[in-house]
């Protein structure tokens, strides 16, 4: 019985233990959430002001060419780049198997879709989001670390734009030109009230539809502003800025969506935990009221034997 106890009480110190680093990361998660969350809100100023200043661009290079959403929409599809964000830590439930399966689902109707069946290169964010597509017989092109910060977002996406390059080396910051080849696209979680969901971006080439609405977007003053010198150089700019915008809020929003799943998780293991304490409590206060029990009734046992040996009448 003393083996048992001591048994249970060891079980009930690591139980205790591991509820405690699990409301460390619940408090880890919990503040990280609201550091990328803020990260994507501050994030939308600075993109609208990117799209305005695309619009007066666009509108511009279509003044001068009535072609020139179709040139700039031109693009090779036999050639999809794909970036597929997910985590380097564990403990997010199926937060990169979700982000996996939908990249995977989106790609072959993609594929369906097309006359030829494109080459698809695939980069991983994050080393777990990288073995998932090991494991579904996807070699990614490079895999690159999740950022510990909103700081580092930025060294993030630099990478990004200096690894994935398109036909005839040309970085995906520069290509705004006519003969732009190739597709980008990016698969994330995005942070939803109960939870993420899995979505896509297609960046490359810019949807002429999309294209058409920044140009004929109102201006909100009454003097709208002119492009000074070559409009089609001020547009490359914008896009780059645009790509520049759009990868840094699906990282933003692929960590937030991450921390919610951590947190979604600890809280299971919290309360998992606490239960796994009561029971083994329990069983401790049982185990402890029986060996009590016992030892009480040895003591009466004794007693009554001595009680009984000295009533006896004495041997003649």
């Amino acid at each position: 019985m003393a083996t048992s106890m001591t048994a249970l009480r060891r079980q009930i110190g690591s139980a205790g233990d591991l509820k405690s680093v699990v409301r460390t990361m619940k408090a880890s998660a919990a503040s990280a959430i609201g550091q990328y969350e803020s990260a994507v809100a501050a994030l939308a100023d600075y993109a609208s002001t990117v799209e305005r200043g695309l619009g007066v661009c666009l509108r511009a290079v279509a003044l001068n060419d009535s072609h020139a959403y179709a040139s700039q929409n031109r693009a090779d599809d036999s050639v999809v780049h794909a970036v597929v964000f997910g985590s380097d830590q564990g403990l997010v439930g199926r937060f990169n198997e979700e982000a996996v399966d939908h990249a995977l689902a989106a790609l072959a109707s993609s594929s369906a879709k097309l006359k030829t069946s494109p080459v698809v290169k695939v980069w991983a964010v994050g080393q777990r989001v990288h073995e998932r597509l090991l494991d579904a017989g996807i070699a990614p092109e490079g895999a690159f670390a999740v950022p510990g910060s909103v700081e580092l977002i930025t060294r993030l996406v630099g990478q990004i734009l200096l690894a994935v390059q398109m036909p005839g080396n040309q970085p995906l910051g520069g290509l705004v030109d006519r003969e732009q080849s190739g597709s980008l696209i990016l698969f994330h979680n995005r942070p939803t009230g109960s939870g993420y969901a899995s979505v896509s971006q297609r960046l490359l080439p810019l949807d002429e539809r999309w294209q058409r609405g920044l140009a004929r977007q109102p201006w909100p003053t009454a003097q709208r502003p002119e492009v000074l010198g070559s409009a089609e150089q001020a547009l490359r700019a914008f896009i780059r800025e645009h790509l520049f915008v759009s990868l840094f809020r699906a990282s933003a929003e692929s960590l937030a969506s991450e921390n919610a799943s951590r947190l979604a998780a600890m809280q299971r293991a919290d309360r998992n935990i606490g239960e796994l304490l009561q029971d083994l409590h329990a069983s401790f206060h049982r185990l402890r009221q029986a060996g009590i029990d016992e030892e009480l009734f040895d003591v009466i046992a004794g007693f009554d034997a001595m009680s009984s040996n000295d009533g006896a009448s004495p041997l003649p």
